[in-house]
């Protein structure tokens, strides 16, 4: 799958629902299926910086696209890094960083969130990014 088709994917994902409690219920779910982090990675240098709730991201380069593993010790940030990990993770580092993110936008994402758990999806967003450009 492209990287256009799986934000194509989320978008339509989330215009299944009407409601925002159950669109957060949908971020819950992908926060559930994230998969396991590792314990030796949760440090301090993985810890994204401006996040409330504590949110941890590595990444690993392997054939040329890089993939990301994360974690959150806030139900609904989980699923924000869940999201992101998903349409992110497998991708090459050009795609990431020269991407827009915009598709974020499309579902509402960022307006419907509080204004620290905004800030926090931002972080994490420029976190990817900055990682992306590192891996070029």
């Amino acid at each position: 799958m492209t990287l256009q088709e799986a934000k194509e994917k989320v978008i339509e994902e989330f215009s299944m629902y009407d409601e925002w409690l159950d669109k957060y219920e949908y971020l819950i779910g992908l926060g559930k299926e994230l998969e396991a982090y590792p314990e030796e990675e949760r440090t301090e240098e993985h810890l994204i910086k401006g996040c409330q709730s504590r949110v941890w991201l590595c990444s690993e380069k392997r054939d040329g696209k890089l993939f990301f593993k994360a974690d959150s010790d806030a139900i609904i940030t989980k699923g924000i890094i869940s999201l992101l990990v998903g349409v992110y993770s497998g991708r090459t580092p050009e795609e990431i960083a020269e991407d827009d993110f915009s598709f974020l936008d499309n579902i509402g994402l960022k307006e419907n969130l509080s204004p620290t758990r905004a800030g926090g999806l931002v972080s994490m967003i420029e976190t990817m990014k900055k990682t992306a450009q590192e891996a070029i």
